[in-house]
């Protein structure tokens, strides 16, 4: 099975890498529009409309399916992208939520934190599904400026610290953070110690999971080749890319 995976910027790598080391899949396509990055201080409309033009980029590529590896376009432009794709397209809101349902030893009373970009916050979608699911010490936090932080690469060091400290300093401790943007699994190693270690969630994993169980994969292939495309500065994407262990072949 041949995937596209989508993402305003590089966040979504962390999605890629997952689903390439996953042995599920044979090949990878991976499209950024680093170009209009970031997509949470944007309008639905605004979204939605780059959406619609990254459907158009990959109905017209050689894939089987698309995941859209960016949350704020997951809970504002899923349905649309459905729609108007000539293939199946996958959001990662879903997988995450599984995850969480999965991760040992979660009550619903676990205090839980929810960080993510100022759309995906706004939309409640993840508070009203953990609601749904009877979780009831749910916080949720945008946390829109570590969007940049990640772009340009500042994963340590006092830009990032003093921008954790800016949205933390005042919330109470959870025991587990969900994080409900695909840029933040690069950061998630200094989030966790900011919390005194914490458990964290995200989209990559829980992808994997999700689509194995919902289209019966089998594991198949010990390399997957992966191509990286983006709408502006490639280099940079495919740099990030190799930092964190994806590479293309």
């Amino acid at each position: 099975m041949k995937l596209g995976v989508f993402d305003s910027g590089v966040g979504g790598l962390t999605v890629a890498r997952a689903l390439q080391q996953s042995g599920y899949f044979s090949e990878l396509l991976y499209y950024g529009d680093t170009a209009r990055v970031p997509y949470g201080n944007k309008d639905k409309s605004t979204v939605t409309r780059y959406a619609l033009e990254a459907v158009e980029f990959f109905n017209g590529a050689a894939v089987d399916g698309v995941v859209v590896a960016c949350n704020t376009v997951s809970v504002t432009a899923l349905a649309t992208m459905q729609e108007y794709s000539n293939k199946p397209v996958y959001g990662v809101v879903e997988p995450g939520v599984l995850a969480l349902q999965q991760l040992p030893h979660v009550t619903q009373d676990t205090p839980i934190l929810i960080i993510a970009t100022r759309s995906t916050i706004q939309s409640g979608v993840y508070q009203q599904r953990l609601a749904e699911l009877g979780y009831g010490s749910v916080q949720a936090l945008a946390t829109p400026m570590l969007v940049p932080i990640v772009e340009e690469a500042l994963y340590s060091g006092p830009v990032l610290e003093a921008a954790l400290h800016h949205y933390f300093a005042g919330v109470a401790r959870p025991e587990v953070v969900l994080l409900g943007c695909t840029h933040f699994p690069l950061i998630a190693t200094p989030i966790a110690e900011y919390f005194g270690g914490v458990r964290t969630i995200h989209s990559g994993e829980a992808m994997v999971s999700w689509l194995q169980q919902q289209l019966q994969l089998q594991q198949r292939y010990e390399r997957t080749p992966i191509h990286i495309l983006a709408s502006e500065n490639v280099a940079a994407v495919r740099h990030t890319a190799l930092h964190w262990g994806l590479t293309e072949l």
